[in-house]
């Protein structure tokens, strides 16, 4: 049966634009209380109000970077001591950076990984403890489709998601398995390319100017996603089914699947001008990208491409594992 959210209290870290801010207006949207937390607080007051119109709730705003422990314990405990309860934490806050491996410069590279590894691990070493305290919480934490599958150009972002994804399957081991604690969900959500304001705040040392990588999902998509894991847990959730065939894919054919990843990055993820060198938002925030979403997604016309990007997508890949497959066969009968 799914949770009721009326009346629940939700803790979403990157709340002030993209994914994490649509997936606070759909909590609003259920009766939530919201707990928003990000490093801009002046968008957070933007959402605050946009969240107690939608419901008639509170709306919390904690200003809160989620690279400093101490400002994310304190996070939790201003949330737990003005509800008196958390019953849901969303890790969404996240910054990227495009770059090969050897151009991007170290303090880019490591803040990225603070930011997103660390800043998810600090956020469940925040709200654990008032979970065993309750006896029961969901936490949910946002890595992505490069969790699973990872591609040139961002290898510090890849290290982080698939950190966050090693950190939902260990918590689930320890606190499901090992204490029989069913009361405490961990669910790990991966989203393909989404249209919001990431793609303007990356940074960006690859020399060409960044685009999303076709096909591109409604930002809500990933929010009602989210949502749907609080109200039904569930372990592993792909957004968008580009995500769950290039996994396939490289679950049983990664022969196949890493070239067929580079190539796709590389042609399909820049555009043609060139561009300068920029941090983005990784060190600090920018003004630029307040929105839900960014435009990507524009009209009919990008739609249908969109749509039929993913039923090519879905081709491709099946057809390289039945030619993999079928070549593993093959060898093993010469044998």
């Amino acid at each position: 049966m799914a949770k009721d959210l009326e009346g629940s209290v939700v803790v979403i870290t990157g709340a002030s634009s993209g994914i994490g801010r649509a997936t606070a207006l759909e909590f609003a949207r259920k009766g939530a209380n919201v707990v928003l937390a990000a490093r801009r607080e002046h968008l957070l007051r933007e959402v605050a109000n946009e969240c107690k119109q939608q419901s008639g709730r509170e709306a919390l705003v904690v200003p809160t970077d989620v690279s400093n422990e101490a400002a994310v314990q304190n996070l939790a405990r201003q949330a737990f001591e003005h509800f008196g309860h958390i019953d849901v934490w969303v890790n969404d806050a996240g910054v990227g950076a495009y770059g090969r491996f050897e151009e991007t410069p170290p303090d880019i590279y490591r803040q990225v990984i603070e930011t997103n590894l660390f800043g998810t691990t600090y956020g469940a070493r925040a709200v654990l403890p008032y979970f065993r305290r309750q006896g029961y919480g969901t936490l949910i934490n946002v890595s992505s489709l490069v969790g699973a599958v990872a591609g040139p150009y961002y290898s510090a972002y890849a290290i982080s998601k698939f950190g966050i994804r090693a950190l939902g399957e260990t918590l689930r081991e320890e606190i499901n398995i090992l204490d029989g604690t069913s009361s405490i969900n961990i669910c790990t959500v991966m989203p393909a390319t989404i249209d919001t304001p990431f793609f303007r705040h990356a940074a960006n040392y690859a020399g060409r100017a960044v685009k999303p990588l076709p096909p591109t999902y409604p930002v809500e998509k990933a929010a009602t996603t989210i949502v749907k894991c609080a109200e039904r847990p569930q372990r592993e959730v792909f957004v968008g089914n580009s995500g769950r065939m290039i996994s396939f894919v490289h679950t049983f054919a990664p022969i196949l699947a890493e070239p067929m990843m580079a190539k796709q990055v590389d042609s399909g993820h820049f555009k043609q001008e060139a561009a300068p060198p920029t941090p983005g938002t990784v060190l600090e925030p920018m003004q630029a990208g307040t929105g839900t979403s960014d435009g990507w997604i524009n009209g009919n016309q990008l739609a249908v491409r969109n749509i039929v990007a993913v039923s090519l997508t879905t081709f491709v890949s099946t057809l390289l594992t039945w030619a993999w497959l079928r070549y593993r066969r093959k060898r093993s009968l010469l044998s």
